[in-house]
């Protein structure tokens, strides 16, 4: 790692960056990353605390190395060290809200790459470029990374993204990322390879450059207002060379001057420039002065930010902030709010929302300026856990009648942050309903962040199948119905029942589902009246009596000789397959000969009203059209595995399996007429029964075309 250096003084004056309006050190360091001067590191590491101006620097930085960008500047004012040569832009993924896996999709994605594994994206990168010019790489704001604030995601990227890029030789790097993080990524690079740039330490402190900042920040010529402080110009320049003496030119001192001005220009009443002891000296300094000049309590406002603070996501509902700020207060905080809006402005935005799946009442967001803002209220919590559970309370208690399909948006999607935070989450993981209805890559990064330990068998079948309710992007109706089968899967009934009484649009209920190794494929037939009766009479209880006269639909699939109930089909050959016959509506396994069981005709199969097709890990049913073309979709299954067979029988059961188990799924709705598979209408009799062979494996279709984004690959 090398020892950060200034640089040399300048024989003549240029202009500052106009976005950045200083930080020439900083800037000559990144440009000559850049342009791969010698002696420049491969990887540059940017640090600094919140407010600070990381993310402001490499916004100015980014200006110069977009070519279209540079197009507007007056490149020959600035200094020319600060200046990178005209290159094609560099990939610079969006990381605030993914986590590390979606931040390696994107570059996969950007870059064009084969990869189906995030463990091959590194060596394919690697290979990269073909023009001979090593990849250029640069991910800001790694503090903002993750889905829930609370589940430490900035760390996963760092370790799972940063560090293997880092370590790809062919890749220059630049990256900015908290600094209890800076020197891990550094020192497993070899000497030499990395620079960490931090921006609190004294070597690339810029005094002038803040004075500056502050200057322009109150100058009308960019929208501050007319008072006397501001049109004069030595009265200006005073103030703003106070303002930035009392931030300081490290810690967070970005921040402070601009929420400084804020406050003073939004409610100049009462500021007194020559009055040194209105001026602050950090984020929590600029909230406490400027709620005495108003006349609050500073208690008070930061009772006011607390939800914003806490808040999960892009900021919260703007009818949600009194109510939760008077869960976090413990009081009625209302009056407050009404006479305290004017008080916080400076420090919060509102962001409007646009789309005809947002309700009205949620179109309005209203967050904080800078998460340093947020972490400056965090501190004065005396019990974030305390808050963050009387937030979840309240939230809850908001859903109207307990349904989640009713709920609000930022409740369904949000909650379980709060509870995470609140160290209750574990305890929300039992309505299978919200997962149906939750966001699922949020709750997921949520219950991933929980010791598995501390979670009961449905959170583990929602841990279990959440990559494919991510892989797939799917739809609530979707996610509920996965949802369903994996509680069959896994001995739930009592939730899969849940989910069909609350989403009773589910396009399939789960019959049953057994786990059977190494499945082949399957085909679905029947028993004639009379081996049906004879072959299942010792399963019937006896108060039952005779069973009636009509065929029972059974499974038959391709099982490994030894399964439990399995008939060989060639008892001398160890190695071939055995057969297995179930009750097809129930599962049940029976004791068939495979030569009494009866296949459906062609004629059967071609006018059911269903019919499918089969990839390698999803199968689509369809509900033929009086004309041909008329079909249309009536639901997709997918697999988080391969399918190793699939039947579909006249009456809509849908029969699946894969290496690891086989189950059934009656697809809903049925057609008018039809009835479940046990009261089947008997098929035509052929003069004798087709005899049943050993299912022969259906071919593998390509993949289902996967919806776009990261979201849509699979995970390593």
């Amino acid at each position: 790692m090398t020892s950060p250096t200034q640089a040399p003084e300048q024989a003549r004056a240029y202009e500052p960056h106009p976005y950045i309006g200083g930080r020439n050190a900083a800037l000559r360091a990144l440009t000559a990353w850049r342009t791969e001067r010698p002696g420049a590191p491969r990887v540059v590491i940017l640090t600094g605390s919140p407010g600070t101006g990381c993310s402001r620097l490499l916004t100015g930085f980014l200006m110069l190395c977009d070519p279209e960008y540079r197009k507007g500047l007056d490149l020959d004012a600035f200094d020319p060290a600060t200046v990178p040569v005209d290159l094609p832009a560099p990939a610079v993924p969006s990381v605030a809200g993914l986590t590390a896996a979606q931040i390696l999709w994107l570059l996969a994605d950007h870059f064009g790459l084969s990869a189906t594994r995030t463990a091959d994206i590194f060596p394919e990168l690697g290979q990269l470029p073909p023009s001979g010019r090593p990849v250029t790489i640069v991910v800001p704001d790694v503090d903002r990374a993750g889905p829930v604030r609370g589940t430490g995601e900035p760390a996963h990227v760092v370790r799972d993204v940063l560090k293997p890029l880092a370590a790809v030789e062919s890749i220059r790097l630049l990256a900015d990322v908290p600094r209890e993080f800076a020197v891990e990524l550094a020192e497993v690079l070899p000497p030499g390879t990395a620079q960490i740039i931090d921006l609190d330490a004294p070597e690339w402190a810029d005094p002038e450059g803040l004075v500056l900042q502050t200057e322009a920040l109150l100058n009308p010529r960019f929208g501050a207002p007319e008072l006397p402080f501001t049109t004069e110009p030595d009265a200006r320049r005073a103030l703003a060379e106070g303002i930035a003496r009392h931030a300081g030119a490290g810690a967070g001192s970005r921040l402070t001057v601009h929420l400084a001005v804020q406050s003073i220009l939004m409610h100049p009443e009462g500021f007194d420039p020559a009055d040194a002891s209105q001026l602050p000296g950090s984020v929590r300094e600029v909230l406490d002065l400027h709620a005495q000049r108003l006349g609050t309590h500073p208690r008070t406002l930061r009772q006011i930010l607390a939800p914003l603070a806490l808040a999960e996501g892009d900021g919260l509902p703007v009818q949600l902030l009194t109510p939760l700020a008077s869960a976090v207060a413990e009081r009625d905080m209302s009056e407050d709010l009404a006479r305290g809006m004017l008080v916080i402005a400076p420090f919060i935005r509102l962001t409007e929302r646009a789309g005809d799946g947002i309700p009205e009442d949620e179109r309005t967001l209203l967050g904080l300026q800078h998460p340093g803002i947020g972490e400056a209220v965090r501190e004065g919590i005396p019990d974030v856990p305390g808050a963050q559970a009387r937030i979840a309370m309240e939230l809850l208690e908001s859903v109207p009648q307990q349904d989640w399909a009713k709920a609000g948006g930022y409740v369904r999607d949000h909650l379980a942050g709060h509870t995470l935070e609140a160290g209750l989450l574990p305890r929300l993981l039992t309505d299978p309903s919200l997962f149906a209805h939750a966001e699922p890559v949020r709750l997921r990064a949520a219950v991933e962040a929980v010791p598995p330990d501390q979670l009961d068998a449905p959170a583990r079948t929602y841990l279990r199948t959440a990559p494919l309710l991510t892989r797939a992007q799917a739809p609530g109706v979707l996610r509920a119905a996965l949802l369903e089968t994996a509680f069959v899967e896994d001995g739930l009934p009592e939730y899969a029942a849940v989910l069909r009484r609350t989403v009773p649009e589910l396009p399939w209920h789960t019959l049953w589902s057994v786990p059977v190794a190494g499945v082949g494929a399957v085909t679905i037939g029947k028993l004639p009246p009379s081996a049906a009766a004879s072959d299942s009479a010792g399963e019937a209880p006896a108060k039952q009596g005779p069973r009636k006269s009509a065929p029972l639909a059974v499974a038959v699939s391709a099982v490994p000789q030894g399964t439990p109930g399995s008939r060989p089909l060639m008892a001398d050959d160890a190695q071939a397959p055995a057969v297995l016959v179930q009750d097809l509506a129930t599962g049940s396994v029976i004791d068939a000969d495979p030569a009494q069981i009866q296949r459906p005709s062609d004629d059967e199969r071609a006018t059911g009203p269903l019919a499918f097709s089969r990839g390698a890990d999803y199968v689509r049913v369809w509900r033929r059209g009086e004309q041909k073309g008329d079909e249309k979709i009536v639901t997709a299954l997918i697999s988080a595995t391969p399918f190793t067979g699939t039947d579909l029988s006249p009456d809509g059961i849908l029969l699946v399996a894969t290496e690891s188990g086989m189950k059934a799924l009656q697809i809903r709705p049925a057609e008018p007429g039809t009835t479940a598979a046990r009261s089947s209408a008997p098929a035509p009799q052929a003069a004798e029964p087709e005899p049943v062979q050993a299912p022969e494996p259906e071919p593998e279709a390509a993949p289902a075309p996967q919806a776009p984004g990261p979201d849509a690959h699979p995970t390593a």
